[in-house]
């Protein structure tokens, strides 16, 4: 079993554009590893799953080969396997996200017409 640093394998992952970046997520505990928070230098190997958090985004990956070497985009996502219940949460947030955008009105700021209206209604 190979085991490799935590921040070389997101960096290798392609989760993160650098190193640091990736340091910087795990001391901030956006990065769990078998539900425990982590540190940079824990060692992870192909049985950890990770919850990984970037903005709104919540990902749980199933670490499938460690490696620390970066490569490209299409080998960096055989490093990993998202988890389906990690997958239908991504793809549904977004839907939820656009119906309570739609059912919230624009707020748009008063025309000239409807501000002398607000003035003489707070006049009287």
């Amino acid at each position: 079993m190979v085991k490799v640093r935590l921040d070389k394998w997101l960096w290798a992952a392609r989760f993160f554009k650098n190193r640091a970046l990736a340091k910087t997520a795990i001391d901030t505990g956006k990065i769990h590893i078998d539900g425990q928070k982590a540190k940079p230098s824990r060692m992870v190997e192909a049985t950890n799953t990770l919850t990984i958090r970037q903005g709104d985004v919540e990902k749980t990956v199933r670490i499938i080969t460690a490696c620390e070497h970066r490569r490209g985009a299409p080998e960096a996502q055989l490093l990993y396997e998202e988890t389906e219940s990690s997958i239908e949460a991504r793809e549904k947030k977004p839907a939820e996200q656009r119906a309570f955008h739609g059912s919230t009105p624009a707020s748009t700021r008063p025309n000239k017409k409807q501000r002398r209206q607000i003035h003489r209604f707070i006049k009287i």
